[in-house]
C-alpha cells in the first residue's frame, strides 16, 4: 500500500488577520462520490448566505489559489 499527502484546503487571507476574519476566503477540494470539485467559502460577515465578496486587490492571489487547487482535483475518468 502506498500513501501520499494532499493539500485539500487553502485560505487566502489578509496578512496579519486571524484565519476566521470575514475577509478570509477558503478554497477546498471536496468529493461527494461523483468526482472532485472546488468549494469556495468565506466566513460570513452578515446575513448574505451564498455571497462571496472579492476585493480587487485580492483577486490575483485568489485566482492563483483557485487555479492551483483546480489542478489538484482528480477526475473519475
Amino acid at each position: 500500500m502506498t500513501y501520499q499527502t494532499r493539500t485539500l484546503k487553502i485560505a487566502v487571507c489578509i496578512k496579519g488577520e486571524a484565519i476566521f476574519h470575514e475577509g478570509t476566503t477558503e478554497i477546498e477540494i471536496v468529493d461527494e462520490a461523483a468526482g472532485e470539485f472546488l468549494k469556495v467559502t468565506q466566513s460570513p460577515d452578515d446575513a448574505e448566505p451564498g455571497v462571496i465578496k472579492i476585493d480587487p486587490h485580492e483577486w490575483p492571489m485568489l485566482k492563483a489559489a483557485i487555479d492551483r487547487m483546480m489542478k489538484e482535483c482528480r477526475s473519475h475518468d
